[in-house]
């Protein structure tokens, strides 16, 4: 679906729960819930030292790049999830 670059702000280990998210709607684990989620305690609470100094990307990722439908609240995210991402929205 969408070339390598669109992720390459996001670190390499968690690249591909966010490309799965994004296209297929499968839910990520714990840490990047709560980033998508916007629940920033959260997500610090559970980021490794990479997430955590890497924490702006993700940001900046979601706000730029990713469809506003996929992030913001819980409620939004696993209606992505249930629409089963870019993917669904094409069927």
């Amino acid at each position: 679906m969408l070339d390598c670059e669109f992720y390459e702000s996001i670190p390499e280990h968690c690249r591909n729960g966010m490309k799965l998210y994004i296209e297929n709607g499968e839910l990520p684990g714990s840490f990047l819930q709560a980033v998508i989620s916007n629940k920033l305690v959260e997500a610090f609470g559970r980021a490794d030292s990479t997430n955590t100094a890497r924490m702006w990307d993700y940001g900046n990722f979601l706000y730029n790049k990713a469809p506003m439908e996929a992030w913001g609240s819980e409620e939004k995210m696993l209606a992505w999830c249930e629409r089963k991402g870019l993917k669904g929205q094409d069927e």
